[in-house]
């Protein structure tokens, strides 16, 4: 197999190892919780092992403002301040963090190798933890003000918009996660969702129906984000009556799922119809030697405690794989 498309055509770099000319036990790729977490119990393991990661180590979960259903913070933490803890313990154990974009992977038997950037390394195992990141709704207008009024993280741009009026696409626990934070800052806060309930568990629902700030429309989809320099309005219309409408808007805020950053081994190992990489119950992917944690797999509860779930088992099931193979992981 080749490394991904779209490459540019360059020599490889020279592979690089820990020690002598021995390719890595375990590469992992991706630092949110359950690439950190997968770090952890391998360091613990004894395996020769690095953890590559393009942007921050903690992953999505430093864009979230309060993480309050993780066990053993009964008041809650910042998913930054989780996201720090994670890296911190997974250095403390030996973890070797890289910073670069991982560009492709190639199977060469036993070994697969891992092009960056700027290097090449090779292991006998690999776990990917590569996450997902937000959908787009596809809205004229989105594109367009994506950055300007469009966003995908009220964490991050909440602030921007004190005293506005904004609204909130979706019906999940992200959707009303963040709507509740961004009545921090705006005037008014629309949530708005195509179907006749929420999807978010019950406690979310509570928390954003009471607040004042917070106006709910259902069975109502957007057609078109509206404005010149910058958002001013929305379309709507009633998917029971038809009926169009349009509110005035500074800033739209959309969360309408994810999909998983799978184009790495799209076409090395098997993938659901939603792009998701199938795994057994040990997260073994199709591919002998690659296992997958967190987002990235399919699965029926993406959370941050499953997350770091599937990040021990996954590097537990790559040391039983080495051990299996008589590899001496140390």
């Amino acid at each position: 197999m080749n490394p991904q498309s779209g490459l540019e055509a360059k020599p490889k770099p020279q592979t690089i190892v820990k020690s002598g000319k021995r390719p890595f036990s375990l590469i992992i790729i991706g630092g949110g919780p359950a690439g950190l977490t997968a770090g952890i119990y391998a360091e613990r393991a004894k395996l020769e092992t690095i953890l590559i990661e393009k942007v921050i180590a903690g992953g999505m979960i430093t864009s979230t403002e309060m993480v309050e259903n993780y066990p053993g913070f009964p008041e809650g933490i910042s998913g930054m301040d989780l996201g720090k803890r994670f890296e911190e313990q997974a250095r403390k154990f030996g973890l070797d963090i890289i910073y670069d974009k991982v560009t492709g992977i190639e199977i060469k038997g036993d070994i697969k190798e891992v092009f960056t950037e700027e290097h090449t390394y090779s292991s006998r195992a690999l776990i990917i933890a590569t996450g997902s990141e937000p959908k787009k709704l596809g809205l004229p207008g989105e594109d367009r003000f994506t950055g300007k009024g469009v966003s995908y993280c009220a964490t991050c741009d909440g602030p921007f918009y004190r005293d506005k009026n904004v609204a909130v696409i979706g019906g999940g626990n992200a959707a009303l996660e963040e709507a509740v934070f961004l009545t921090k800052f705006a005037k008014l806060v629309t949530i708005i969702h195509r179907r006749d309930e929420l999807r978010a568990e019950r406690a979310l629902q509570e928390t954003a129906s009471k607040n004042p700030k917070i106006f709910i429309r259902m069975h109502t989809i957007v057609e078109e984000i509206v404005g010149d320099q910058k958002i001013n309005s929305i379309k709507l219309m009633d998917t029971v009556t038809g009926k169009k409408s349009s509110i005035p808007v500074e800033g739209v805020f959309i969360y309408v799922g994810f999909n998983p950053n799978t184009g790495l081994v799209k076409d090395i190992v098997k993938l659901d119809e939603n792009g998701y990489i199938i795994t057994d119950d040990r997260l073994a992917a199709s591919v002998p030697g690659i296992f997958a944690a967190g987002d990235v797999r399919k699965k029926h509860l993406r959370q941050v405690v499953t997350s770091t779930a599937d990040g021990a088992l996954a590097a537990h099931s790559a040391q039983e794989y080495l051990e299996e193979r008589s590899i001496n992981p140390a």
